[in-house]
């Protein structure tokens, strides 16, 4: 007799998903600018527009409008070299599904 938990999957039965193959695109913020209309429209080639957050900062990772995780960008070395990747320090629980 099983006497698994109902409720838990079983080892390996997200890979049986037939979604878990499909690619999601995530958004990476990395801040936020309000500036005024005025100043947004002599804005320019090379003009600067400050963001509400510092480069030490974390940036949030959303799908669609949920917030799934944050973290730290870092540059990627090797083959890679110059490539921005983000080192994730926090993860949402996603067992719930998306919203």
């Amino acid at each position: 007799m099983d006497q698994s938990d109902p409720a838990k999957p079983a080892p390996g039965a997200e890979l049986r998903n037939p979604f878990s193959a499909v690619p999601i695109e995530i958004t990476i913020s990395v801040g936020k600018a309000r500036p005024l209309i005025r100043d947004l429209l002599m804005l320019e080639k090379n003009s600067v527009l400050p963001l509400d957050r510092r480069v030490d900062d974390a940036v949030e990772l959303y799908v669609g409008e949920r917030l799934i995780a944050r973290g730290e960008l870092e540059e990627l070395e090797g083959d890679q070299n110059g490539q921005l990747a983000v080192r994730l320090t926090e993860v949402a629980n996603l067992q719930d599904g998306l919203e």
